[in-house]
């Protein structure tokens, strides 16, 4: 056989059993099977690279790393809709509808990343996120690994456009986080946010491994084709090969309401999780007769459900011992769904919080998560508590790991382990130390760190930097290629900023902002960390640094005379670890662009971690402060914005997306 026709026929075959697989989720043959034809195509291509065509199912692997994303202005606008909270608000929308007897869809609201497929001659040519709905980053490279979007179609228009909600797939989404819990890694808060950032990757290969996948909601345009009502144009998908949104079409308010009941009652049954339900015109026409005001279309709304609530049994009370000593109780909890994850624990923050809300084990509680991220008690079930529920008390305990005493400091609700050498206390120093905004030392987890404890193998932090006499002992324990691997990532980090060494070394409330302001603001540090471990602090106190409260005065002053730190430093300094800080370029520079303005962060962020947009910020001049006030210029908002959001709404402070803040700097 020629070599282009069993080409042509393997990637005609392989789309047709990923079609089955992916869409319909009908396989017809063995993932062996799948994968030996793959081999073979990967092969010819391989011999006759001139062959490949952009339909290949090669080509969902993930081409080249993106240095950026490009705008996209849509076509055909991609609107947002109009939220209703209550049956009072739909039956308000229904009613001021001018028209006789319409017929309505009503279909799940999916809680992902909405986007727009392009295909041209039958052909997928391009993807954009939604944007402002007028204008999205091209994220073609990224859509392409999605399995269940079609790279061609059966019918060839000139061209068509579809709308679709990216989302990840709650069986996904929990075996993604449980390998990134095994490998030390920070969980991913929820599907939705785990799709928009997988989405917005630039590394298209990193996308891939993520699985996304995809529904689609909406036929934007469609060249050579017209159609008459919506469910018309998602058979016509359907049978395009598109995965589609069920829907149901529906005449009666009574019929919709309880629609609405049922899709909210029965959201496991989605792979996906829903906020809500969307209630649109079916009649294409009568869309076009009522048309949309600046912000939506007048012939739908989405209905969003209240945040989701469960009862649970609060199993029992565990105490963990953090960096800095401090004892944080947290519930155990029976197992339950809620918000798209499995919630097992839910933090009680500290005594206090435990004896207002009466919170006993044994007893059942309401849980619900708080930005749909955060698992938050809110109430107890009085009346479901055990006879033999006793009052929780912490004060009468000892540290669960090393048994010592416990106490408050300075006053603090917060009660603190006594030992300055438990071994909890040095694990957690040292996984803070090591971690991405500290000392960035790749390659060091959890696990390993609590090894090199458990042996001895450190003490503290600082210790880290004799490792390299241990490589023998090292390589027995991890091989010779993870040992080399960690050691070299441990001798790179030396020359990171002394900002980052001094929060990495994780004293009370000594962190990035802290150690910034005492290297440029006060003159006598020299900017040096070994220089600040010399002072006192009535010598920083001098420099009436902005925003130093006495609370971290206090804390200042437990360091500085700490015999321990001073220790600590020299040994840093001894061991080649860089200790002066260098200001970002721009943070000093009135022209950079963002010179004189200040911004705080809320939420998470497409592609940056709050650490990380902070660093961006400064690199460019800006200042960047931790609540929101008149003088704040922008709030930077990411997804699960919270309480910063509606302050900065409040008091007109303007809001900017990450591409917004980009831009700026552009």
């Amino acid at each position: 056989m020629d070599y282009r026709q069993e080409m042509k026929e393997l990637r005609d075959t392989l789309n047709a059993h990923g079609y089955r697989y992916y869409v319909l989720d009908e396989p017809t043959i063995s993932d062996y099977e799948y994968d030996h034809m793959l081999r073979r195509l990967e092969d010819l291509e391989a011999a006759h690279p001139e062959e490949i065509t952009p339909d290949s199912p090669t080509q969902r692997i993930g081409g080249q790393t993106l240095s950026a994303f490009q705008q996209v202005t849509h076509p055909v606008p991609l609107e947002s809709l109009q939220d209703v909270f209550n049956d009072d608000e739909v039956c308000q929308f229904l009613e001021k509808i001018p028209l006789d007897a319409p017929v309505w869809s009503v279909e799940p609201k999916v809680d992902g990343l909405s986007v727009a497929l392009e295909y041209r001659d039958g052909v997928f040519v391009r993807g954009a996120t939604r944007g402002d709905g007028r204008v999205g980053e091209d994220v073609t490279e990224n859509l392409r690994t999605i399995r269940s979007i079609p790279m061609t179609l059966p019918e060839k228009l000139p061209r068509l456009i579809v709308r679709g909600e990216v989302y990840m797939a709650r069986s996904v989404f929990e075996e993604i986080n449980a390998r990134r819990e095994l490998e030390g890694k920070p969980l991913m808060a929820n599907p939705r946010n785990a799709a928009a950032g997988s989405l917005r990757q630039l590394d298209p290969k990193i996308a891939a491994q993520r699985r996304l996948d995809i529904a689609v909601f909406n036929l934007q345009l469609a060249e050579g084709r017209t159609f008459a009502t919506h469910t018309e144009t998602i058979d016509y998908l359907a049978s395009q090969h598109f995965k589609v949104i069920p829907h149901r079409q529906l005449s009666k308010t009574a019929d919709i309401l309880a629609e609405i009941a049922a899709l909210g009652d029965g959201r496991e049954r989605f792979p996906f999780d829903i906020d809500g339900a969307v209630i649109k015109l079916d009649e294409l026409a009568e869309r076009e007769v009522l048309g949309s005001t600046a912000k939506c279309p007048r012939w739908a709304i989405a209905y969003k459900y209240p945040p989701e609530t469960k009862e649970t049994v609060l199993r029992d009370i565990v105490v963990q011992v953090g960096r800095t000593g401090v004892l944080t109780p947290k519930a155990e909890l029976e197992p339950v769904r809620l918000a798209g994850t499995t919630v097992t624990y839910a933090t009680l923050h500290n005594q206090d919080y435990i004896t207002q809300k009466d919170i006993r084990i044994g007893d059942t509680i309401v849980l619900h998560k708080s930005g749909d991220i955060i698992p938050k008690i809110t109430m107890v079930e009085l009346e479901k508590r055990p006879a033999d529920a006793v009052p929780y008390d912490m004060a009468k305990q000892v540290c669960p790991v090393c048994g010592a005493p416990i106490a408050p400091v300075n006053g603090s609700v917060d009660l603190y382990c006594t030992n300055d050498t438990c071994p909890a206390k040095t694990v957690n120093r040292v996984i803070h130390f090591a971690s991405k905004p500290c000392m960035d030392i790749k390659g060091l987890g959890p696990q390993m760190i609590q090894d090199l404890v458990d042996s001895r193998f450190i003490e503290n932090p600082v210790d880290l930097y004799r490792l390299y006499e241990e490589e023998g002992e090292l390589t027995d324990m991890y091989g010779a290629k993870i040992a080399k691997k960690v050691l070299a990532a441990i001798e790179k980090s030396k020359e990171q900023n002394a900002d980052r060494v001094l929060k990495g070394l994780g004293y009370r409330l000594i962190g990035g902002h802290v150690a910034r302001a005492l290297f440029t603001q006060c003159k006598a540090t020299n900017g040096n960390l070994l220089t600040l471990s010399t002072l006192n602090v009535d010598t920083i106190k001098e420099y009436n640094i902005p925003g130093f409260s006495d609370a971290i005065y206090a804390a200042l002053d437990a360091m500085l005379s700490n015999a321990e730190f001073k220790q600590e430093v020299n040994t840093l300094h001894d061991a080649g670890v860089n200790l002066d800080y260098h200001a970002p370029a721009g943070a000093n520079d009135e022209s950079a662009p963002l010179a004189g303005k200040t911004f705080v962060i809320t939420g998470t962020l497409p592609s940056m971690s709050r650490d990380e947009a902070k660093t961006y910020i400064e690199a460019h001049g800006g200042k960047v402060s931790g609540s929101v006030s008149k003088k704040t210029s922008y709030l930077v908002a990411g997804e699960a914005a919270g309480s910063k959001l509606d302050k900065a709404n409040a008091l007109g402070v303007p809001v900017l997306s990450e591409d917004d803040l980009k831009a700026m700097c552009l």
